[in-house]
């Protein structure tokens, strides 16, 4: 291969190799939720009722068993009568059926529960990542607050070497610097928290990756109040309380299946010794429900079946109001987050830049500054907050409806 050709397929491979590593490097929503369901050990471990729920119904659909019995009368060998038995219990009533059925439910609520555990955790996902991506970005206005701090001190340096501010003026400087060096401090701290969360979420003991980008768009657009409530009724948590109640219902029949006794029929042998002479023996026994007609376990079934039903209404109202809720906060914080990126964060950093150009000009005191660098910081301060409430709402609503993107 000639020199130079072998120079651009060296440098396209490292071109590759480098992006691959980057791409390494930096996690995606789309990449964490994918690692979340492929390693979280609690959905995992939640996969396993499903197999749990299919031994239970295979089990209930099982017979009795068959029991077999010896007996011996007398030690003596000469006039010892010993008797072989083969018994059979007959469950009349329904009861296999009715087991079945419970187990049937018990199978379907199980599938329910894992679809409602993976929108819990693709929620916790979506919420370990934006508050990674929150952290990130306090740690860049702390950042850029610390360039803006020490930008003021060099300028108030320069005033006091100069003889045109007191040095008090420096000094208020370097403690806004100090203060500022904490907070970076902080957001350090609070990055590697985050990431370390996140991590361990996606199933990672181990941070894997060095930053989260969201991409262009930072979080999507929720749908309307008449069109999540319309889907109220196929969530996870909502058809799971319905299993719930179908679940109570086929418990309380398999409790009045109970009130009829089962039958129990035996076939054997029995040899006497004494006379040398078998005979064959047959036999036939029920319980007889006089006192005890399983009327405790019917009513307590019954009562749990009501109970069902209730917990179900207040379930829809649940979900009904935190939908409300959650839509109303995400309105509310939307809102705020655009007057801060409209408003608000460039109005304070302009103020900021002129109190700082008219500190150098010696119009303003250094006060001024201080006070123009603090509003600027609680401006963006509140920002975060406000980015983190739309991101809770957001969960909120994934927690219930499961991905957005579906509706």
């Amino acid at each position: 291969m000639p020199t130079f050709l072998r120079t651009i397929v060296c440098s396209v491979v490292g071109v590759l190799a480098m992006a691959q590593v980057a791409s390494a490097q930096t996690l995606t929503l789309e990449s964490a939720l994918q690692s979340a369901f492929a390693d979280n050990p609690d959905l995992a471990a939640a996969q396993w009722e499903i197999d749990i729920a299919q031994g239970g119904r295979q089990q209930a659909g099982l017979i009795p068993n068959p029991v077999a019995s010896w007996d011996a009368e007398d030690t003596r060998r000469s006039t010892r009568t010993t008797t072989v038995k083969l018994s059979q219990t007959l469950e009349l009533g329904g009861k296999r059926g009715a087991r079945i059925d419970v187990a049937s439910r018990a199978q379907d609520a199980a599938a329910q529960e894992l679809e409602q555990r993976r929108n819990l955790l693709r929620a916790e996902v979506i919420d370990g990542f934006y508050g990674a991506l929150r952290a990130q970005e306090r740690l860049e206005l702390a950042q850029r607050s610390m360039a803006l701090a020490e930008r003021g001190l060099v300028v108030a340096n320069g005033r006091v070497t100069a003889g045109k501010s007191s040095p008090v003026e420096a000094t208020r400087a370097q403690v806004q610097v100090s203060e500022i060096r904490l907070e970076r401090s902080r957001a350090e701290i609070g990055v590697s928290d985050a990431y370390r969360r996140l991590a361990a979420i996606t199933g990672s003991a181990n941070i894997s990756f060095e930053r989260v980008e969201a991409g262009a768009v930072n979080t999507p657009a929720l749908p309307s109040a008449t069109q999540l409530l319309a889907r109220l009724e196929s969530t996870a948590e909502l058809r799971l309380a319905q299993l719930q109640i179908q679940q109570r219902e086929a418990g309380l029949g398999l409790e009045k299946a109970q009130r009829i006794p089962d039958l129990d029929i035996s076939i054997g042998s029995q040899y006497d010794a004494s006379v040398r002479e078998r005979v064959n023996l047959v036999g036939v026994s029920m319980p007889i429900p006089l006192f005890n007609r399983n009327q405790g376990n019917v009513l307590a079934a019954s009562r749990r079946a009501d109970q069902a039903r209730d917990l179900r209404n207040a379930t829809e109202l649940r979900l009904r109001t935190e939908t409300r809720q959650a839509l109303d906060l995400w309105a509310t914080a939307n809102n705020e987050v655009s007057a801060f990126n409209k408003v608000i964060l460039p109005a304070a950093q302009s103020a900021v830049d002129s109190a700082t150009r008219g500190f150098e000009m010696g119009k303003f005191n250094f006060l001024d500054v201080l006070d123009a660098q603090r509003t600027l910081i609680a401006a963006r301060t509140q920002y975060l907050a406000a980015l983190a409430q739309a991101t809770d709402a957001w969960v909120r609503i994934e927690r219930i409806y499961g991905d957005l993107a579906r509706i």
